[in-house]
């Protein structure tokens, strides 16, 4: 599977002022197109951000990144990708005319730090932002794709949705994706611990087996036990995560678990 990393550029984020919803719907964005997601990070606005970006494009396939687009003097990250991929930051003159357009409509001037959102790495193409001014970054380099989005949600979605998402279609693996949840209670976690195990090594990849405690462990065990797997043909998918799912539902009532809620879907639908 194509890898994919996700970068949320953000001091406000750092220091734990704004929550990184963006990261959380992204990765589940690319996960549902068919993308392992490896990393989920969140760089602070400095030069710092030079070396993850770096990284990023040495490892993920696609790199999804939001924030620091704007026209204040943080706004940098067409600036960190420019110096991370060795090119110049020049002004686009697509992007400029949508900015341009952007602050007409509203009878404002082009003063330089709305000019500065037209500046983007040599090579890239402007994304439009039909919700904000900002226009966002698609930039190839080497075969690997890395795409920025503003940080505020509304615009990344709606940019993501209309421009992104279609280009990463035609990069990812033609996948149907399905996943079965099952809430037990009676049993603890650390019962469960090695058939949960054993069953995500002995499920075909890609295959992803986990157990999230809702109760005490001791006192009032409740678990919710997700197994999500993916294959070309959704039967296949189905038939992958439905067998898991049978071994555990079955090991949970032998060690004295009550089965709550057990279903099976197919994620997007």
């Amino acid at each position: 599977m194509p890898r994919a990393w996700v970068i949320n550029f953000g001091n406000e984020l750092l220091i734990g002022r704004i929550v990184n919803t963006n990261g959380a719907w992204l990765a589940e964005q690319l996960t549902l197109l068919g993308f392992d997601v490896r990393r989920i990070i969140v760089a602070p606005d400095d030069e710092e951000a030079v070396e993850v970006l770096r990284e990023a494009l040495s490892k993920a396939d696609v790199i999804v990144c939001t924030g620091g687009l704007g026209p204040t003097y943080d706004d940098r990250t067409a600036e960190f990708l420019a110096k991370a991929v060795g090119r110049r930051l020049v002004e686009n003159g697509e992007a400029l005319e949508m900015v341009r357009r952007k602050y007409e409509e509203r009878g404002l001037p082009l003063t330089p730090e709305r000019r500065k959102m037209a500046l983007l790495p040599e090579g890239s193409k402007p994304i439009p932002n039909p919700v904000g001014t900002a226009p966002g970054i698609m930039l190839e380099v080497d075969g690997r794709l890395a795409a920025c989005l503003p940080g505020v949600p509304a615009e990344m979605k709606e940019m993501f949705e209309r421009y992104v998402k279609p280009v990463l279609r035609e990069r990812a693996p033609n996948v149907c994706i399905y996943e079965a949840s099952i809430v037990v209670e009676g049993v603890p976690e650390s019962t469960l611990a090695p058939v949960i195990k054993e069953v995500a090594r002995s499920c075909p990849p890609p295959c992803y087996v986990k157990s999230h405690p809702k109760g005490h462990e001791v006192r009032a065990p409740v678990l919710d036990i997700r197994v999500m797997g993916s294959a070309r043909n959704c039967e296949e998918a189905e038939a992958k995560v439905r067998e898991g799912a049978r071994r555990l539902r079955e090991e949970a009532v032998r060690h004295g678990g009550r089965v709550l809620e057990e279903r099976v879907y197919r994620l997007g639908d």
